[in-house]
């Protein structure tokens, strides 16, 4: 589409005044060596970066945004980059989910405030791309994701380790006693071996997929590693499209429709993805109108079945990925077995999903699976309801142990993560095989900012014993990296004065993933009777204002963890400034 055509622009209200105004925004943004010409009727495009060096998924994007700034100007437009608050899960104590609503305000006041037609959004870690996507839907400009793409596969011994998931499996065995300490450090320089996110199906990878899956980003954004030199294409090539969704008025709300997030929750099962896709598909709906429910989880992504076989949840890593086909061909595997919900949502280079997608080609039937040779027949998210969560919880089925998705055991309770970090590692626990682990008060308000601590290590007596895998029950996250028969994100949370909150030692706890219970084998009335008697858990003194903030104001994990007065689309109208 040609850059001359005429198009009512935001930043002329800045810039397209011959006035006192327009004299003054010109002229310092003239200190940088911009000539006049620049802001005859240009579309500013504002780059969103998330780059830091202490996020480590992020740290190679001041190249990433060289090469989206030479599509915009080849096509017309003129970037402008500017800095975010970059939440990295690796490095950021006590979690990145703590500042993923800190991150989403920064991104909404930067976009709205600043003189911009649209933006570029440069994401990567896991916080980063619903935190961008989140700020961004509350202003509603012309949006598109350009994700930072995966690491390389680790290595070690000549095979194949995935980010995140190896460290899970080879601690494990540390405490089992079938690898030394010397093998496990050994195991950390092929560990991250590139630039780039979390090479398995974590949650980064997984959001990649999200964004794509909706609509947000160009295809074939997900997968390709970001060392490779088609992450840099596919960058330009955002670029220039960006200038053109300026021209077409092709805002964020006009791809962001409930058919976009009943698309991404089907792929989700579909790929295996993060149960943190459950929070942060929430929070984005929220920003943008859009009423998703914990059962749209149900309704739309059970009975589709998991034909990516990625780590944590198979074999293979997101190089195999992108190399078989990327998610544009299980996307196209999708569609042909008519299990795509809504193929004509809307994307943003201007064609519907299944146009993007209904040509791609499949390489490798291993790593993208055929649809009647899944490596799950039902991937999609376990929502569970019951006396334990009354407003829910999730369950990843393509990283749980199949006998024990129907289980009955007795309660071994932990008050917090502290609880549990002294107590897993006594031998003299009373626990075996049976037991159902069971930790309180780390979820929104009770950590704070919901850790990724939910996928609890197992007793290391029973990982001697050849235990490898057990039921854990907690109002924490996990890693999308990590596995297990993990039940994540109890709501009400205990430090909230959720039902959690009363289990005691030696309770027995049912969990009935295909029925979507999990309730505590205690009466009506005893339920009760303790909620009555529980004494109210204060949090944590916070340790910051922003800390305090997020206790007071943080919605539940069936919410989408935003804040209340957050929730909502409040446009990009900003009022003029006088000088």
């Amino acid at each position: 589409m040609s850059a001359t055509k005429k198009t009512k622009l935001r930043s002329a209200e800045w810039f397209g005044t011959q006035d006192k105004n327009g004299f003054m925004y010109r002229s310092w943004m003239k200190n940088q060596g911009i000539p006049d010409h620049e802001f005859q009727g240009k579309p500013i495009i504002g780059i969103c970066n998330t780059w830091s060096e202490l996020t480590p998924c992020n740290a190679h994007f001041r190249q990433l945004a060289d090469y989206v700034k030479r599509g915009i100007l080849e096509a017309g437009g003129f970037p402008v980059e500017f800095p975010v608050f970059s939440n990295g899960e690796s490095n950021l104590r006590p979690t990145a989910m703590l500042t993923r609503n800190l991150a989403s305000m920064d991104v909404e006041e930067s976009i709205r405030g600043n003189p911009m037609d649209a933006v570029v959004l440069l994401v990567g870690c896991d916080k980063t791309t619903p935190a961008l996507l989140m700020g961004a839907a509350s202003v509603d400009l012309p949006t598109i994701v350009v994700s930072g793409g995966p690491m390389l596969n680790g290595k070690l011994n000549g095979k194949n380790i995935g980010s995140g998931t190896a460290v899970w499996q080879l601690h494990e065995q540390v405490k089992a006693g079938t690898i030394t300490m010397h093998e496990f450090m050994h195991a950390e320089s092929g560990h991250s071996r590139s630039a780039g996110t979390c090479n398995t199906m974590g949650t980064a990878s997984t959001m990649a997929c999200m964004a794509e899956a909706l609509g947000t980003s160009l295809p074939h954004n997900a997968a390709i590693p970001a060392v490779d030199s088609r992450r840099y294409i596919l960058a330009h090539m955002s670029g220039i499209r960006i200038v053109e969704m300026v021209h077409e008025d092709l805002r964020l709300s006009k791809v962001l429709k409930r058919e976009n997030f009943e698309n991404a929750i089907r792929v989700n099962a579909a790929i295996g993805g993060s149960t943190n896709a459950v929070i942060h598909l929430k929070a984005i709906a929220g920003r943008i109108g859009v009423d998703l429910e914990l059962e749209d989880w149900t309704r739309v992504g059970r009975g589709m079945p998991t034909i990516v076989d990625l780590m944590p949840s198979g074999r293979f890593l997101m190089e195999e990925f992108y190399y078989a086909g990327g998610l544009p061909g299980a996307i196209r595997r999708m569609g042909d077995g008519k299990l795509l919900p809504h193929p004509e949502a809307l994307t943003v280079n201007g064609k519907t999903l299944w146009e993007n997608c209904q040509d791609a080609p499949v390489y490798d039937d291993e790593v993208i699976r055929p649809l009647d040779k899944p490596l799950l027949e039902d991937g999609g998210i376990c929502i569970l309801r019951g006396n334990l969560a009354p407003r829910g919880a999730v369950l990843k089925p393509s990283a749980a142990t199949p006998a024990l998705m129907q289980h009955r055991g007795r309660a071994v309770v932990f008050e917090d993560f502290d609880h549990y970090k002294a107590r897993i590692i006594d031998p003299d626990l009373e626990v075996d095989a049976n037991s159902v682990l069971v930790m309180k008060n780390c979820g929104p308000k009770g950590y704070p900012g919901m850790a990724e601590v939910g996928n609890m290590g197992l007793p290391p007596k029973l990982l001697a014993q050849g235990v490898r895998d057990m039921v854990r029950i907690s109002d924490a996250r996990m890693s999308g990296t990590a596995y297990g028969t993990v039940v994540l994100h109890v709501a009400p949370e205990a430090m909230a004065g959720g039902p959690l909150g009363i289990v005691r030692d030696g309770d027995w706890i049912t969990l009935d993933c295909a029925g979507g219970a999990l309730n505590l084998e205690i009466s009506d009335a005893a339920m009760a009777e303790r909620l009555a008697e529980r004494a109210a858990r204060q949090p944590a003194t916070a340790k910051s204002g922003y800390q305090q903030l997020y206790i007071d104001h943080v919605l539940q994990a069936d919410e989408g963890c935003d804040f209340d007065f957050l929730v909502g689309n409040r446009g990009s109208e900003v009022p003029k400034h006088s000088h």
